[in-house]
């Protein structure tokens, strides 16, 4: 059983439903990262190996929000995200899996050369690609253009709304079972990257709902006005509150349990930017760990677990790295086979 949530609590059977996109529950493992005192044995949360499709820690949110957008006779779902958004991959992926037709709103961000491939495997996909930014008034303009009237289910920045969070409430009981089956130790400290604040705030509140004291390590990656403290808590309360509507055994002050801090000092200056600690931290997880990160996002999660082993507070504390950044190969797309001039004239810069 996949569903972890509904198996703690079968009143929500039936309203938390969920397509199965996800290969649940993803491994648990160790690892030895070098430290002061020697090799020091560290936990891993492979969430990179949700599925061979494409995995990552967006599948686990998409799960519940594609299958809301089937239950309400949606035709087309929208999403939003940079030039590079493994979320707003994920969801034209999947969507096509599902039939359902999906449009992208992108804004800009700082180059990288794995824009111009995200670009493209979204126009294979299928996606209708729509530039989106300026002030509020054309944000407006565009949604009210690409959205309205054509049976669109909107799905939020990095699908982290109450009922995307979700997901992550049943991969905190997911680990709180593989932790009483024996699998790995319970961790006092679990690191992941948070851009948008559903995956930790969801993992926060599922190990509170399974009892567990690990504490989240929520290390930002995007901006103040996006990740803050005051956005995560009124996400964990409503994702608390609406669980508790469905299920009035589950505690509605949920969230005022959750064990969960945000870290800011591992941002490197911006989204999608990297420093000396965020690369260090990539060449270290390659090199001892065999793991594949990125500096957008995981390599940043692992620079502060990097970090943290090397205090003295936490010379015995047992750490968790949570990987959710995607491990399945993606297809190399020829130039010659994607035709980019379909792509809003802004973006063709990214190709240059």
């Amino acid at each position: 059983m996949t569903n972890h949530l509904v198996n703690a609590y079968p009143a929500l059977a039936g309203k938390l439903r969920k397509v199965a996109l996800a290969n649940l529950p993803t491994p648990v493992g160790r690892g030895a990262i070098p430290a002061a005192s020697g090799m020091r044995d560290i936990g891993i949360k492979y969430d990179n190996l949700t599925s061979s499709y494409y995995g990552g820690n967006k599948i686990r949110k998409l799960e519940f929000l594609l299958q809301r957008a089937i239950d309400k006779r949606a035709k087309r779902v929208a999403t939003f995200g940079s030039v590079a958004s493994n979320h707003a991959l994920a969801t034209a992926l999947y969507a096509r899996r599902l039939d359902l037709d999906c449009t992208c709103l992108l804004s800009h961000q700082v180059e990288s050369p794995a824009i111009a491939r995200v670009l493209r495997l979204l126009l294979q996909s299928g996606a209708e690609i729509v530039r989106y930014g300026g002030d509020y008034r054309s944000r407006v303009e565009t949604m009210r253009r690409y959205l309205q009237g054509r049976r669109t289910w909107a799905i939020p920045l990095g699908g982290s709304s109450w009922l995307g969070a979700v997901g992550y409430v049943s991969a905190g009981l997911e680990l709180a079972a593989q932790v009483g089956a024996g699998e790995i130790d319970a961790p006092e400290r679990i690191y992941l990257a948070t851009g948008t604040m559903g995956s930790a705030g969801g993992l926060a509140l599922g190990l509170a709902l399974a009892g567990m004291q690990s504490e989240v390590q929520a290390v930002r990656v995007s901006p103040d006005e996006i990740m803050n403290r005051k956005r995560l808590d009124h996400l964990m309360a409503k994702t608390a509150s609406m669980l508790n509507r469905l299920d009035p055994s589950i505690p509605v002050d949920l969230h005022r349990r959750a064990r969960i801090e945000v870290r800011h000092e591992f941002f490197a200056g911006g989204y999608a930017r990297s420093n000396v600690a965020t690369d260090a931290a990539i060449s270290i997880a390659r090199d001892a760990l065999g793991l594949d990160l990125e500096s957008t996002y995981t390599g940043k999660a692992m620079a502060a677990l990097l970090y943290d082993a090397g205090q003295a507070q936490h010379r015995d504390a047992f750490l968790m790295f949570w990987n959710t950044y995607n491990s399945s190969p993606l297809p190399e797309i020829p130039e010659s086979a994607i035709d980019i001039g379909l792509l809003p004239a802004e973006f063709l810069r990214y190709f240059d």
